[in-house]
């Protein structure tokens, strides 16, 4: 790819991550490298076992394993901020063809970084990066750099009858 374009997948509805995710498994199908970054997670999600079928992806959390209720705490902050750290670096060295940013928008809204630091960390990106960003959401800044935004809406979920998270479906 020549040039690297943002993709936004936002909203309250279900399917963000796992749009995130199927995108990366047709790039990795087509040879290209992926680097799956996913802030505020930290617990054991089904995906991170991809890696054991392809040495094209890679995933890394930048989360502490637990969800943020109301406020974050200071090991929330440094956790996300090492995240970012760490995607900046990867972003600039055009290493990998696709950069998945999984629940940045989340990190933003919480206000773990500004968004000038986002920002900062997609613009300085090697120009043919694809950068695929996902969370609900998503600040206006985000979505004004964006190349593509699609937005999630929930219309029914079976969570609102009670139904548990289930292995391989929500994690």
């Amino acid at each position: 790819m020549s040039k690297g374009y943002v993709h936004v997948y936002t909203g309250n509805g279900k399917g963000k991550t796992t749009a995130a995710l199927g995108l990366s498994m047709r790039a990795v199908c087509a040879g290209k490298r992926v680097f799956f970054g996913q802030f505020i997670k930290g617990l054991e999600y089904s995906e991170l076992k991809c890696t054991e079928f392809t040495d094209n992806l890679e995933i890394e959390q930048f989360g502490r394993g637990c969800f943020i209720e109301k406020a974050a705490t200071e090991e929330d902050i440094s956790a996300a901020v090492k995240g970012l750290e760490r995607l900046k670096e990867i972003l600039k060295s055009g290493s990998y063809n696709i950069v998945v940013m999984d629940e940045l928008n989340i990190a933003l809204y919480f206000k773990l970084f500004s968004v000038e630091e986002a920002l900062a960390a997609i613009k300085g990106r090697a120009e043919n990066v694809e950068v695929i960003i996902t969370g609900r959401y998503a600040p206006e800044e985000i979505i004004n750099i964006a190349d593509l935004v699609t937005e999630m809406k929930e219309i029914k979920h079976y969570y609102n009858e009670g139904i548990e998270a289930r292995k391989g479906i929500e994690f």
